[in-house]
């Protein structure tokens, strides 16, 4: 018997413009708690506030599902939805939050990797305003009503409203207060990173790096993927292709390079294995209902599986985590944590397992209410784990299942995705969802998963993928080498030139990091965050804005970005380069009023000197005036918390044909590294006068 469709009770919430939304206050009663909300009482609190909802949702209940609908004016547009395929603009599209191993995915597949049960939407005035419909199950969101939005879910959850606001980065910010911003990442994680399923000895993978920096290709990291290990058994190695992986790091750091190594949660139930036995005798595993453990296959066969929802087994994970980073682990990833399970038509395992949670996320609950959240779990217990085994590093976690709010724990990635055009296009929106839904770090398989790239789609592919916040080549097995170099020798010079772009921006994407660990902004942004009250840059979908930094890609075949028509949005926009304009290139743009810092186009990260030149370029506005920012600090570790960096705000003016550029203010307590400043004054048109030293003064 379905209740009445009508209006929800609401209480205000969090911060002004922050709504929090029941069926009933029965239904507020019985939700569960929340495990988006970065400190979930706050879900629960009212504050205090005169303020009212600008939108009050109607809810209606039907048996044990509840659907909720938002109704907002004619000519609202879309966005959010998490990891989503398909356009960036969401309107009449349908996403199933449910977290799915989703091999060659496409255009049309409504559940992938991940669940964010979030819109955005910007109003017709260019105002914003967003919705949370905070449940761990299976909800529909449902955007092919036009204006209209749908959510459709079992048991009583809440809805949370965010304004609307004035613009989309402030409810981008509103968000944050809720769901927490994306760990500080060390400065390394931000360079190129470099992987293949996979490098199956230490020589090989050596070989590789040593191969970068030979040929002068910039590259931070490479990755073991699941051949590593000893018969895909975790927390192991393969003692005849990895006889020494403590050796071979040390290796790898000798030459300026990271290793980040996977572990899934799929465990080999084999006496004598001492993951299962602890674990056994631990009483880790997730139950059937009968109480004994879920068996299920996965790589190594019959496996069991961590339940951590349950803070012992988080801390057991953690202490095997901790002792495998002294191998010279420097990151790790997590995969097939959807969970994914072979030889199943679910791909994963029965709704009906048991997983025994802490009382304040949910208690004894069945694996559906659990599944959308096992991902985000693992990647917080590998976080803490990494955190356990050095205090003086940042963790570098990569998980390819999650919920909103894994960004406190670790990046993503847009999943097994294939090496053709229609991917490669597709990466641009689903990084940019993912950014307008709280996950700013986060980039495709560049070059595509599955199946063989050419050397005109590596090349194009990489000019747009080395400006992505997370830049990460990858390829499965079978398929031909995808290294910079393995396309040809023009390929080779377009991913030099690319991920040598990459490098000297560096100071500037790591201040948007700094940037949105503090605010909540997203890293990479929509087009029409420069202007959202054009309508005409709400669908634009291969261009994107870095801070003031615009960047304009072509996804066809036929046309380089330097032959595309790209609409910018009003105002000043002066095109520049660094020397290395290339048509599998993008083209860049700094918005008029803006300072943009440049680094030196170094090889790897650890190859930066605080000592090195500094480069400003100035892009003045209509009246003559700009200002910008830089963040610095050790690159790594927790001095940033405690006023050990230094951040730095410049303006410029021009006066009487006379551009000055100082700085206005800092903050932190680092001294002022010794170096040459260059500044470069962009005239329009791609020119630009240099001036080779600077020296600048507080105003």
């Amino acid at each position: 018997m379905a209740a009445p469709v009508g209006e929800m009770v609401w209480v205000p919430v969090l911060e002004e413009g922050v709504f929090r939304f029941d069926a009933s206050e029965e239904a507020r009663s019985a939700a569960g708690p929340s495990l988006s909300f970065v400190e979930p009482r706050r879900r629960e609190e009212p504050r205090e506030g005169g303020d009212r909802p600008a939108v009050v949702p109607a809810c209606e209940v039907a048996g044990n599902v509840q659907k909720v609908v938002i109704k907002l004016p004619s000519g609202t547009s879309f966005y959010g939805t998490g990891e989503a395929s398909g356009p960036l603009e969401r309107t009449g599209k349908r996403v199933f939050t449910w977290n799915t191993d989703a091999w060659g995915f496409g255009p049309g597949t409504t559940s992938l990797y991940q669940s964010h049960p979030w819109v955005l939407a910007v109003l017709p005035d260019g105002k914003a305003f967003g919705v949370l419909a905070d449940t761990t199950r299976r909800c529909e969101i449902d955007l092919r009503q036009e204006c209209t939005i749908k959510f459709s879910a079992p048991s009583a959850y809440p809805i949370i409203t965010f304004g609307p606001y004035n613009s989309p980065a402030e409810v981008m910010m509103s968000l944050s207060h809720a769901i927490g911003t994306v760990a500080m990442p060390p400065k390394w994680s931000l360079g190129y990173h470099q992987c293949r399923w996979s490098y199956d000895s230490s020589e090989k993978v050596l070989k590789v790096v040593r191969t970068f920096r030979e040929k002068g290709i910039p590259c931070d990291v490479i990755w073991m993927d699941i051949d590593y290990m000893d018969g895909f058994r975790c927390f192991t190695f393969d003692s005849n292709r990895f006889p020494d992986p403590k050796s071979m790091a040390d290796d790898l750091h000798s030459i300026g390079c990271k290793s980040i190594w996977m572990l899934d949660p799929g465990i080999k139930k084999e006496k004598g294995y001492f993951v299962y036995e602890s674990g056994s005798e631990t009483d880790v595993w997730i139950k059937k209902a009968d109480d004994s453990p879920f068996i299920g296959e996965v790589w190594p066969g019959d496996c069991v599986f961590p339940d951590f929802t349950c803070e012992r087994t988080r801390t057991w994970w953690a202490s095997l985590v901790k002792d495998f980073v002294s191998n010279g682990v420097d990151g790790i990833w997590n995969d097939m944590n959807e969970p994914a399970v072979f030889k199943t038509t679910t791909k994963t395992m029965p709704e009906s397992n048991i997983h025994r949670g802490d009382a304040d996320i949910g208690g004894v609950q069945n694996h559906s209410y659990y599944h959308n959240v096992y991902g985000m779990l693992m990647a917080r217990s590998t976080y803490e784990g990494m955190a356990m085994s050095n205090t003086d590093k940042r963790p570098f976690v990569l998980t390819r299942a999650g919920f909103i709010g894994s960004q406190r724990y670790a990046a993503t990635w847009t999943g097994d995705n294939l090496s053709n055009w229609e991917h490669m296009h597709m990466s641009l929106p689903m990084v940019l969802q993912l950014g307008l839904s709280g996950q700013p770090l986060s980039g495709p398989d560049i070059g595509g998963f599955a199946g063989n790239a050419t050397p005109k789609l590596f090349g194009r592919w990489m000019g747009v993928g080395a400006l992505f916040p997370f830049s990460r080549g990858h390829s499965e097995t079978g398929s031909i080498d995808h290294e910079p170099w393995s396309f040809g020798e023009e390929c080779e010079e377009v991913c030099r030139l690319a991920l040598l772009r990459r490098y000297r921006l560096l100071p500037h994407i790591y201040t948007l990091f700094y940037l949105s660990h503090k605010k909540g902004a997203p890293v990479a942004a929509p087009l029409f965050f420069a202007d959202s009250q054009d309508p005409e840059l709400r669908k634009i979908e291969t261009s994107f804005l870095l801070g003031p930094l615009l960047i304009c890609a072509s996804t066809s075949p036929e046309k380089g970005a330097h032959e595309c028509a790209h609409k910018l949005p009003k105002g000043v926009w002066s095109r520049f380069d660094f020397g290395d304009s290339h048509p599998d290139l993008p083209v860049m743009y700094l918005q008029g009023g803006a300072i943009l810092p440049v680094g030196l186009p170094i090889k790897h990260v650890g190859e930066a000197s605080l000592e090195d030149d500094l480069s400003l370029i100035v892009s003045l506005d209509e009246n003559g005036k700009a200002e910008g920012v830089l963040f610095e600090d050790a690159g790594d570790g927790y001095g940033f918390t405690q006023e050990n960096y230094l951040l730095t705000y410049y303006v410029a003016q021009v006066h009487s044909s006379v551009v000055s550029v100082k700085v206005l203010k800092t903050e932190g307590s680092w001294n002022r590294p010794k170096r040459n400043l260059n500044i470069s004054i962009l005239l329009g048109g791609g020119a630009m006068v240099c001036l080779l030293t600077c020296f600048l003064f507080l105003t």
